[in-house]
């Protein structure tokens, strides 16, 4: 992690094939927000199903996708990273697709969603770890953050008009549309990683002929074994989970106990994600001028004091006023805090390492998430809603512990190593 290095970029200009990667991650974050909820609401709508499908459909499908997604890590390692991204883009692509087609032959069934599910997210973590790898192949040391701000915006962009145009889409012509522009949207992403063109050098193979058991443990090893990557794996993992645990908890709330209608909710979440574009272009600047680790403990330890706000909202305008305002400082810091510790972590990694690593970091998140939410659900029927909520943002008030306690020298990039014999 840097300290107080200045970067200078020519009008922030990172060249024409960054652009067209760019604009396939926005192209893929608009489908997925477009299509956000529209499997659980066929899985409703369309099959009938009851709330254990549905939260079976969220929850198994992702851990067994993170299961399977274990030994891609160490095999896109090894691999050039642009074919794998629009292959990955490709596969989710054409597993969406079975879903029209079904509906069209009146042949979709449950188990054919769930499977959907697990393909879909065992694809995601594959293309972000391959993303990564190929963002570092692609760009200077310099480039990276304001690459992964660039990133962020574009998230926070799609988080703001795709519901809201996704929801009008569902209402127009139903839930079954939406998932086929979601699948739209990969094909159009692989077709931007196409024309990214240019050379990418074959990584150096494996010494070892097959993948061994152990190679699976290749990426959690490296994670724990640096003194900056551990803490922010742990820091970023359980921030993570805590907040997504307490999301259904506060739509119960909201929608139940304080009797808010659902249009009132969304613009709950969708008025703040403003902050985001706000935090995202903030991000460069403030790194640049206090550096990196300062703005990365600042902003990590700001996030963390905003969601137990969210267990004390009550009925009526000032209780949605609430919740909008702990959102936009929750969205705002982790919008500044994002770019920076996404570039802290592809630069802490070496460049044999990269895949392994963001595979290993995705599968945790998604398995800690999946547990902890589960895990609030239980409480949240004990305790009621409320009362869980704020446990979970008591819990995260000691999230800042686990970032890391001061600036580490970026390491001398390492000669590829090679897997274990």
């Amino acid at each position: 992690m840097t300290g107080h290095r200045r970067v200078r970029l020519p009008g922030h200009r990172l060249g024409r094939r960054f652009g067209w990667l760019w604009a396939a991650y926005g192209a893929s974050a608009l489908g997925t927000w477009l299509a956000f909820g529209a499997l659980p609401l066929i899985a409703i709508r369309v099959l009938h199903a009851g709330p254990a499908e549905v939260a079976a459909l969220s929850s198994v499908g992702a851990a067994v996708g993170a299961a399977v997604a274990v030994p891609l890590g160490p095999w896109v390692e090894f691999r050039r990273k642009r074919p794998v991204l629009i292959g990955a883009d490709l596969m989710r692509c054409a597993a969406l697709l079975t879903i029209p087609v079904a509906f069209a032959l009146d042949a979709l069934t449950f188990p054919q969603l769930l499977l959907v599910s697990v393909v879909v997210a065992a694809a995601d973590i594959t293309f972000r770890a391959a993303s990564g790898a190929y963002l570092k192949t692609l760009l200077p040391a310099e480039g990276l953050l304001v690459a992964n701000a660039r990133f962020e915006s574009t998230a926070w962009t799609t988080t703001i008009i795709g519901p809201p145009l996704g929801g009008a889409a569902i209402g127009l012509l139903g839930p079954v549309a939406t998932v086929a522009a979601d699948a739209v949207s990969y094909l159009l992403s692989a077709l931007g990683i196409r024309a990214t063109g240019g050379h990418e050098p074959r990584p150096e193979r494996r010494e070892a002929p097959r993948l061994r058991a152990g190679d699976l443990l290749d990426g959690w090893r490296y994670i724990l074994a640096d003194a900056t990557l551990r803490p922010l794996f742990l820091n970023t993992a359980l921030f993570n989970g805590l907040v997504m645990a307490a999301e259904p908890l506060l739509a119960v709330l909201m929608l139940g106990r304080l009797g808010f209608a659902p249009w009132q909710y969304g613009l709950a979440f969708a008025v703040p994600s403003v902050g985001g574009l706000i935090g995202a272009r903030l991000a460069r600047p403030l790194a640049t001028r206090f550096g990196r680790h300062r703005v990365l403990v600042a902003a990590g330890t700001l996030r963390a004091l905003w969601p137990v706000g969210l267990a004390f909202p009550g009925p009526g305008g000032g209780g949605l006023l609430l919740v909008m305002a702990v959102e936009l400082g929750l969205i705002s810091c982790c919008a500044v805090f994002n770019p920076v510790y996404a570039t802290c972590r592809l630069e802490r990694t070496a460049t044999d390492r990269v895949a392994r690593t963001l595979s290993a970091w995705t599968v945790t998140t998604k398995a800690t998430t999946a547990l902890l939410t589960a895990v609030w659900g239980v409480l949240g029927a004990l305790l009621g809603p409320r009362t869980a909520i704020a446990l979970a943002g008591v819990l995260l008030l000691a999230t800042p512990l686990l970032l890391p306690r001061r600036a580490a020298a970026l390491p001398r990039e390492p000669k590829p190593t090679p897997s274990r014999t």
